[in-house]
């Protein structure tokens, strides 16, 4: 599968999981498949999400095409503001 979401199913915060649930309902609307990652399920899979999104820091939500690197919320936020989810995707 392509569209990967790199998730948390154990935060504190409500911006998190604000985050989270919306660009789920997005991609929902838009019938795009894409396979949740649990952060929580231990620490080599966030170091991974970091890894793989080049920033030590980076928090859920994180998005990927396979392996490529798309964005995370903000950015997908703005491709959603600008009608642009299947370019910010890779998928066009």
């Amino acid at each position: 599968m392509g569209v990967k979401l790199y998730y948390t199913t154990v935060t504190a915060s409500r911006e998190v999981k604000s985050q989270q649930a919306e660009v789920m309902r997005i991609l929902d609307s838009k019938s795009i498949q894409y396979e949740l990652i649990d952060i929580s399920v231990g620490g080599e899979v966030r170091d991974e999400m970091r890894s793989k999104a080049g920033n030590p820091t980076a928090v859920p939500p994180q998005i990927f095409n396979e392996d490529q690197y798309c964005g995370n919320y903000e950015m997908f936020s703005d491709a959603v503001e600008e009608d642009k989810v299947e370019q910010f995707l890779k998928m066009a």
